[in-house]
């Protein structure tokens, strides 16, 4: 019973880390990440290129979002070259025994990572960003806050 309800486990993946690839192109996941991916009893990951990241989901939402994806793509045929990029591009990554996930070469060229990256929660799966890019792509702004509290007002969470 207890199995069963772990695996039934939402997993949220909060919060943001610098990290460093090692040699072989190995990152260490952040050990808040390895937590959550062990409350759902899997701690293999999906890692896809997405514009200027890499999005890395735990296999359960994954999953759903590949079914998702192949129901939706039976009623809009435009959504084949997003499956083709997200599906066709993906690369399953398990956690060894030091918390490290393998990032092999041709994602990593895919999106330009080098060494530096920046991981960051996006609640149900996290972002994998080479730093240089992350701090242009993401330097926050007074414009910014203006926008992010119009959203939030509209969501009635502010």
């Amino acid at each position: 019973m207890e199995e069963a309800v772990m695996k039934n486990t939402v997993c949220h993946l909060r919060g943001r880390s610098e990290h460093a690839l090692d040699a072989k192109g190995r990152l260490n996941i952040a050990t808040r990440f390895r937590d959550a991916l062990r409350r759902q009893a899997d701690e293999r990951l999906m890692v896809t290129p997405w514009h200027k990241c890499l999005r890395a989901y735990p296999l359960p939402h994954w999953e759903e979002l590949e079914m998702t994806l192949l129901a939706q793509g039976q009623k809009r045929p435009e959504t084949v070259k997003l499956i083709r990029y997200m599906i066709g591009g993906a690369v399953e990554c398990t956690l060894d025994k030091q918390g490290r996930i393998q990032l092999p070469v041709g994602l990593r060229d895919d999106i330009g990572v080098t060494k530096d990256v920046v991981v960051n929660g996006m609640i149900t799966y996290f972002e994998i960003w080479d730093k240089g890019v992350w701090e242009v792509e993401n330097k926050p702004s007074a414009e910014n806050f203006q926008n992010f509290e119009q959203v939030l007002l509209e969501m009635g969470l502010f």
